[in-house]
């Protein structure tokens, strides 16, 4: 009776502590990309946008995503994260296309997915029932 307690209560740490790891990771991930992504959209609306910029902003923002997808494909569903590489994608087309006004769109579309990565994968009550 003591055996199988004991391998419950263990079973049951790791997941929350594998959970705490994979949150924080999330939640550093989501907000790395989100200030780079900030800093784009500022680039994007000024008056005279430089293209050489917001294109060497958006490299910049790839090779992060590049980074953090590696980790995150191991523990967050796949269709999330097609979702913000579909709008980076636009996004990086719509800079070289100098197509701006359509690029903050697709900007804030990814930062929303990204928000809503980082609540689906919050431990709470809601999310577990």
């Amino acid at each position: 009776m003591y055996k199988e307690l004991i391998i419950s209560f263990i079973v049951i740490a790791l997941v929350v502590i594998g959970n705490i790891i994979t949150q924080n990771n999330t939640i550093e991930a989501v907000s790395q990309i989100s200030g780079e992504l900030t800093l784009l959209r500022e680039e994007m609306e000024k008056e005279n946008v430089d293209q050489e910029k917001s294109q060497k902003q958006m490299k910049n923002v790839e090779e992060i995503w590049k980074k953090r997808y590696k980790l995150m494909a191991f523990y967050t569903e796949h269709n999330e994260l097609e979702k913000v590489q579909t709008e980076l994608t636009k996004l990086k087309a719509d800079i070289h296309m100098e197509e701006y006004a359509q690029g903050v769109e697709n900007l804030e579309s990814c930062i929303f997915i990204l928000e809503h990565i980082k609540d689906k994968s919050a431990l709470k009550i809601v999310n577990i029932f």
